[in-house]
């Protein structure tokens, strides 16, 4: 089983920058690629980001959020940059087990193991 702790998210002006992390917690060899996913309140879980073989970003943070992960046992994170309101949402890694270098990591059904996530609230 894979854990997976989410950190860094927290209240910043519009504008601003963050820096999420998530660690993997042992079996580590097993995850293939990593992604995040945020939830706005009222609105459903949406994709944001993914990394394996190649990343992938959803057309609202492309140029300015940045998905990295440097090897399997490191850390992954999402760089956020030029934050907005709309960015407002609890933020959620997850890994999969089972997808490598496809655009199906753009869909949660593609992940195995979730964080509790983390929220970022960006005021305007």
């Amino acid at each position: 089983q894979v854990q997976l702790v989410e950190s860094g998210g927290g209240l910043v002006q519009a504008g601003a920058s963050l820096r999420l992390s998530c660690a993997a917690s042992s079996r580590t060899f097993s995850i293939y690629s990593m992604g995040w996913f945020r939830q706005a309140p009222g609105k459903e879980r949406e994709f944001v980001a993914a990394i394996g073989g190649t990343t992938y970003y959803a057309d609202s943070v492309k140029g300015r959020f940045t998905i990295s992960r440097d090897n399997a046992e490191s850390p992954l994170y999402l760089q956020m940059n030029s934050l907005t309101p709309e960015d407002t949402a609890v933020y959620y890694c997850a890994a999969s087990r089972d997808y490598y270098n496809s655009a199906f990591l753009r869909d949660s059904m593609a992940y195995s193991y979730w964080g509790q996530g983390t929220q970022v609230t960006v005021s305007s």
